[in-house]
């Protein structure tokens, strides 16, 4: 197949935002090997907690009126903690077992050629103008499951990239990004959406006791978001990350045609999809439907969404399984056992970083440093006199910069939404909107921080094509993304509140309009 074409700038061309990302990328390079990141963080944790332990910093939860105090983890009490629960915040650390799991199917399925074979049939022979933004689109729908998206489509893409003649590190970061930074851009519902929305109806009770949230309360707002941000990823991964990263020197396997067995397995694996869609249609689109919540019947929150990971290792696995017996990569059961080991063979790195990352993340959250940075940071707010759309756009910015330090959405939102949620009702702002901006904020740093713990195997899958790649090159990759994604999302929602567009359904900017 012919390579891509490839643009890659010279000295001459690197205008200021790239000679920026250049210095990102020079000055984090010098940061220590990624696992040993995260243990100089954990200790810098362990340090911050006893000195804001000793000053006696605190602040008082918005929603509960209770005080929270830093919790010093230097002490005879933190050593017991630290020392009773290292192996419990190993095991029970949400990414290993999602990673592990969803690893295990779609490891067989490239070490048994059928990805291979299906990007050379299907990918590869479409128009090229429109796989990366079928790419992006598609990450984005994946946030309706959950952070499985975060884990499956990174590397898959990067191959998808090495065998179109792309850098497979771009692609990486396009998937990555995607999904991280487009957490709140759907066309779908996702389990997200009631999650957020209980924490916003609890807010807004506190103003009107009556209030009843809507999940689908911001749903024209995010699909909008979504079809404005997939050309925006597409430009800055065509435009800005592609051109950085220059031409890929390392392996790339010659693509050739696709053999009858191939074919033949092909055929069958698809054969085993429809099989399974049929199955898992039959679970969930029935009203009583086994995997539907058995007291609501909702879709959104329950037993199919709760148990996506394993249901996307099944569709991953089992066609990998017919085509290797079809396509004969298989002739015995022993073959199977090889290729299952082999799927897990590459996952070492991960697993040592998946390690030093949940205490880090464990000790941060045992010294309650998250929630109150959030609350001295929603304080501030609150007291620069901000009103109108600069308040809401302050308070985007404040969500983005805690998200850097707390990424999870809903341990977010839940010290938040106390605070603002009644603040804006009181300026005539529903509920509804006060959690837009929210979304928006929470999204755009996810693809940077690191307290997000898909970045850390977001960099593990990029170790595959480059060992010695730094954070600061990885970084500086995804910056782009981050930067683009805020000033577009940002620009979009004041246009929204420009023209007093419905967020969702029965849901508008203002309270009684």
């Amino acid at each position: 197949m012919k390579p891509a074409p490839h643009v890659e700038l010279k000295p001459n061309q690197r205008g200021v935002f790239v000679r920026f990302l250049d210095i990102i990328e020079k000055y984090g390079n010098k940061l220590p090997d990624p696992i040993m990141l995260f243990v100089i963080m954990a200790v810098l944790i362990l340090i911050c907690s006893a000195i804001f332990s000793a000053l006696g910093t605190s602040a008082v939860h918005p929603g509960t009126g209770e005080e929270i105090e830093v919790v010093n983890l230097l002490n005879g009490e933190g050593f017991i903690l630290i020392l009773t629960e290292l192996v419990n915040n190993f095991t029970s650390f949400p990414p290993l077992g999602l990673v592990l799991v969803v690893m295990l199917g779609v490891g067989v399925a490239e070490s048994t050629g059928l990805l291979s074979a299906l990007m050379k049939t299907t990918i590869l022979n479409a128009p090229r103008k429109l796989i990366l933004p079928t790419i992006v689109l598609v990450a984005m729908l994946g946030n309706a499951a959950a952070d499985a998206a975060m884990v499956v489509l990174p590397p898959i893409v990067a191959m998808i990239f090495i065998a179109l003649g792309r850098h497979p590190l771009a692609g990486l970061a396009a998937a990555y990004a995607s999904v991280a930074g487009g957490f709140s851009a759907n066309l779908i519902l996702s389990m997200l959406d009631p999650l957020v929305a209980g924490f916003t109806q609890t807010g807004a009770q506190m103003i009107d006791p009556d209030y009843v949230a809507n999940p689908a309360m911001n749903y024209y707002f995010l699909v909008a978001s979504c079809l404005v941000l997939v050309p925006v990823a597409v430009w800055v991964t065509t435009k800005i990350v592609e051109p950085r990263l220059g031409t890929y020197t390392g392996e790339v396997e010659e693509i050739t045609g696709v053999t009858k067995e191939e074919k033949k397995g092909l055929r069958w694996a698809g054969i085993s999809v429809v099989i399974l869609a049929v199955v898992f249609l039959f679970l969930t689109v029935p009203e009583q439907a086994l995997l539907r919540d058995p007291e609501t019947g909702s879709l959104t929150v329950s037993p199919f969404m709760t148990g996506i990971v394993p249901i996307m290792m099944v569709f991953f696995l089992v066609p990998a399984l017919v085509y290797g017996f079809v396509a004969k990569v298989f002739t015995s059961s022993k073959d199977v056992a090889d290729h299952l080991a082999k799927s897990m063979s590459n996952m070492g790195t991960y697993i040592v970083i998946a390690f030093v990352a949940a205490q880090m993340i464990a000790f941060f959250n045992w010294s309650q440093l998250g929630p109150i940075v959030a609350i001295k940071g929603a304080n501030f707010l609150q007291t620069i006199g901000f009103t109108g759309l600069p308040l809401l756009l302050g308070f985007i910015v404040i969500a983005a910069l805690i998200n850097l330090m707390v990424a999870s959405a809903s341990a977010k939102w839940a010290i938040l939404a106390p605070v603002f949620v009644p603040m804006f009702m009181l300026l005539e702002y529903s509920p509804a909107f006060t959690q837009a901006a929210y979304r928006v904020g929470d999204s755009i740093t996810n693809p940077i921080t690191p307290m997000l713990p898909y970045f850390a195997i977001a960099l593990t899958f990029a170790k595959k094509y480059d060992p010695k790649i730094g954070i600061g090159t990885f970084m500086s990759s995804l910056l782009p993304y981050s930067i683009a994604f805020a000033v577009i999302w940002i620009i979009l929602f004041t246009v929204w509140y420009l023209l007093g567009l419905p967020l969702g359904p029965g849901e508008y900017i203002h309270l009684h309009t």
